[in-house]
């Protein structure tokens, strides 16, 4: 409608706020199970979506093409890595990881933050507004989720039904491997990045195994991770409950 990289960017950004908002007052208002409530948003966000697609590009699928997030230019030219560190969202995904690390076990937010996840209880009782909290870490996570479908779109150069393909539920599973710390998340992530370029580099290469099951790579690799990992990760002690 606006023919603007930047309009797109800041109405993506909004309606992922106002969803977090509405999932928010389900979650913590309304102390409706999380699980629930995700799958419910999921089911709702992905047929919007399609509802849009034809209501404004008048297509199921996809829509028409259009530019790329402007790179920056500083690191552009360096060889290997010049591609990589020119996006902006990449440069800022990366500066996240220690950031994310510090605000998290340095910060008094932080620690907030981190209690109205272990022991609400006691942090209310220490004068803590856990359900304030709760809304922040939402909104938060809002914001971040934003991004990473931005960059996606960004880097597809338009938005097709069903692009996301799970990536998700990647990302859940990659925190709980990563143990809910910041610089372990993000070598998981790492992980299951090489193996999703593993399965395309395999696909290009044309080995002759059946696509769906080179596609079937990365989620393969995390139901095995998951298995050898998810006897040893200690989650929030009361990580999904209402409060």
């Amino acid at each position: 409608m606006y023919n603007s990289i930047f309009a797109g960017f800041v109405a993506a950004v909004f309606i992922n706020l106002l969803l977090s908002i509405l999932f928010s007052v389900f979650t913590v208002k309304l102390k409706i199970n999380q699980i629930v409530t995700g799958v419910g948003f999921n089911l709702l966000i992905a047929g919007l979506a399609k509802f849009l697609l034809i209501l404004i590009f008048h297509s199921s699928s996809n829509t028409p093409r259009f530019e790329n997030f402007p790179s920056f230019p500083l690191f552009k030219n360096i060889p290997g890595v010049g591609e990589l560190l020119s996006d902006y969202i990449i440069l800022f995904s990366f500066a996240l990881v220690f950031l994310s690390q510090y605000v998290l076990f340095r910060t008094t937010f932080g620690l907030r933050l981190r209690s109205a996840g272990e022991n609400p209880e006691a942090a209310e009782s220490l004068g803590v507004k856990v359900r304030n909290y709760k809304f922040y870490g939402v909104l938060i996570s809002g914001f971040l989720t934003s991004l990473a479908g931005i960059w996606l779109a960004s880097n597809q150069n338009g938005f097709s039904d069903g692009m996301v393909a799970g990536r998700g539920y990647i990302a859940l599973a990659a925190m709980i491997i990563g143990k809910w710390k910041p610089y372990n998340i993000f070598f998981a992530c790492l992980m299951f990045a090489f193996f999703e370029a593993f399965e395309i580099t395999i696909q290009i290469s044309g080995f002759g195994i059946p696509s769906q099951l080179i596609q079937m790579l990365p989620y393969l690799i995390t139901i095995l991770v998951l298995v050898g990992f998810i006897g040893k990760t200690k989650p929030p002690a009361s990580d999904g409950i209402p409060y």
